[in-house]
This record gives structure tokens, C-alpha cells and sequence, in this order.
């Protein structure tokens, strides 16, 4: 099974209490490496500069990177974490990550901060059979002081077929809460729609909505779970072509995340933690008609 994944890998400093770390991040390398935790072969579409350290790693897990190195600084964040609460800053942007080519069918895009502009997008939706889209990105903004704020964006959502969005992007998108949005983005042409909300995620699939929720834990570093969560629902369905198995797994592999009270990458789970969450999941999913 194959993955192409379209991403920034970044730099974060990550304030928690009185403690500060610096480490490597971004949805390129959270998302890569779940993927390759999953038994997939993964392709990593991204750009960085000569001060990311951790390209070496990557490559050591057998993940191929196309046309990477820049001239420019590597992606650099700085997030201040309080619960599930986080304020981000955006020290500096790398070059936009240009399309080069495919290696499989399967894509997850999933921008940190406008390095893919909709040209590439729809390059990439062209060449595509399945693509799977956290559109973070595409949202950000940053006012004088660098803090990231989100701002209603129109973004061409056809070819796309799944959407992972939280309750401030769903609002951005259709200016709508909840189940109204949902729709909104299915009638958009997505296929399936992801709302996480806290403990809460969503699913819209067809016309039914599929619910489960995170079990009630102290939250340490959330950075990253939104990528983990993402890349396990894609290589998931792609796998085994179940909503709700790629619902539950990707349940679980946030939860044995957070579980993990680990810092930066250290908090990918393994393939049996993952495991072990999803057979629970999958027999406490809700779901209703609408």
C-alpha cells in the first residue's frame, strides 16, 4: 500500500507550564511516520532547509522525500499549549512545495500554512483516485505579532474525499455550526466529512452520522494528534475500504497518543496500541440519520 503525503515539515518550540522544546514536527512528519508505523510506503511531498536535522531520520524509516531541500530556513512554529487549548505563532514559512508527480493513487494533503496554493491543489486532486484533506492551511493567517488566525476561505472542494475539519474551520468554510456544515461540504462534492470537537468526532458519510468520544484524559502535548488521527483514518480506508474501521482505528490512534504523554514524535503509538483502541471504538460508534 502506497501514500503520498503533501506537507511542511517544521520546526516547533512548544511551551508547556514552564517548560519549553524544541523538536520536529509538522503534519509531514507526524503523518509520515504513522503511515510507515501502518506498513505503508510513503512518498513525502514537502520542503525544508539545511537547519531541519531530522531528514536523515526520515529517510532511515525507508520514507522517500522528492526535491525537499531549499534554500530557505525550514517551517518554524512557536505553540503555547494550556489543555486542549493552543496559541500558535509562525516564526518563519519555507518555499510553497511544488507537484511533481505521483507515486500512488492515495494522497493526504495537509498544509501548515499556505504552501500549496490552489494551482498545485488541483494538480494534485487531478491525479488522484482518493485524497484526504486537513485543510488547516489553506485557513491560517498571521497578524503583526505572527499569531495564527483563521480567516473564511473558498477553497474548490471537489475531488476531494474526505475532509478532517475542527468547529473554527468548519465555520470558516460555510459559516454554519455542526450538522449544518457538515452538509454544506458534502453538497460541496466531499464525500465523507470529519468534525473533531474536543473529545467529540463526527463522521458524515452517505446520510448518516457516525460518533465516538475520546475518553476523558489529563492532555499534555496535544500538538500532532490532529496529524496522527489523520494519517491512520487514510491509510485505514484505503486499506480496508471501511468507514468504520477507519473511524475507530484513527480513534485509537489519537488516544494511545495522548495516552503516551510523550513530547513532539515521540508520542506515535504503535500498530498494537492502535489496534487495541479500535476494537473499542468500534463497538461504542453512535450513529444517526439525518
Amino acid at each position: 500500500m502506497k501514500l503520498d503525503i503533501f506537507s511542511h515539515c517544521a520546526i516547533d518550540t512548544i511551551y508547556i507550564n514552564d517548560k519549553n522544546y524544541v523538536v520536529p514536527g509538522g503534519a509531514a512528519c507526524y503523518c509520515s511516520l504513522m503511515a510507515k508505523t501502518l506498513k505503508f510506503d510513503v512518498t513525502l511531498n514537502t520542503k525544508f532547509g539545511s537547519d531541519f536535522l531530522f531528514a536523515d531520520y526520515l529517510m532511515k524509516q525507508k520514507i522517500l522525500i522528492k526535491n525537499a531541500l531549499s534554500e530557505e530556513p525550514t517551517t518554524k512554529f512557536i505553540l503555547r499549549i494550556l489543555s486542549s487549548n493552543r496559541i500558535l505563532f509562525l516564526e518563519n514559512k519555507c518555499e510553497n512545495i511544488n507537484f511533481v508527480g505521483l507515486d500512488s493513487d492515495n494522497v493526504l494533503i495537509s498544509p501548515l500554512f499556505s504552501e500549496i496554493t490552489n494551482n498545485t491543489f488541483e494538480k494534485i486532486k487531478k491525479n488522484s483516485s482518493f485524497v484526504f484533506l486537513d485543510p488547516q492551511g489553506f485557513l491560517r493567517r498571521k497578524n503583526s505579532e505572527n499569531k495564527i488566525y483563521l480567516e473564511r476561505t473558498d477553497l474548490n472542494l471537489s475531488g476531494v474525499t474526505t475532509i478532517k475539519t475542527n468547529s473554527d474551520e468548519l465555520k470558516c468554510f460555510t459559516n454554519k455550526p455542526e450538522v449544518d456544515g457538515m452538509k454544506v461540504l458534502q453538497k460541496k462534492g466531499v464525500k465523507n466529512v470529519i468534525l473533531t470537537n474536543k473529545q467529540n468526532i463526527s463522521l458524515l458519510s452517505d446520510d448518516k452520522i457516525y460518533m465516538i468520544k475520546l475518553p476523558n484524559l489529563e492532555l499534555f502535548d496535544t500538538t500532532g494528534i490532529g496529524d496522527i488521527f489523520s494519517a491512520t483514518f487514510c491509510c485505514t480506508m484505503i486499506k480496508e475500504n471501511d468507514i468504520l474501521w477507519a473511524l475507530s482505528f484513527a480513534g485509537g490512534a489519537a488516544q494511545a497518543a495522548l495516552e503516551s504523554k510523550q513530547i513532539g514524535l515521540k508520542k506515535i503509538p504503535t500498530k498494537g496500541a492502535v489496534e487495541a483502541n479500535a476494537y473499542y471504538f468500534y463497538n461504542t460508534v453512535k450513529f444517526k440519520q439525518i
